[in-house]
């Protein structure tokens, strides 16, 4: 399964470690991937969707 949030689609980042001598090792940055069911159906969200969800409902 692809690490993407199903209401945006943001995806993993590409960094770099760097070590004291400056050699650059390759790491993959995960998003705060959770998963909700919304409307009935069960999503994988990051969590920033789940703020701005959580604050439009407050609203309503």
């Amino acid at each position: 399964m692809a690490k993407r949030c199903d209401i945006c689609g943001k995806g993993s980042t590409k960094g770099a470690k760097r070590s004291h001598s400056n050699i650059k090792t390759l790491k993959r940055q995960d998003l705060n991937l959770q998963s909700k069911k919304i409307d009935g159906e069960k999503k994988k969200v990051c969590t920033g969707c789940l703020k701005n969800l959580k604050n439009k409902t407050a609203k309503k």
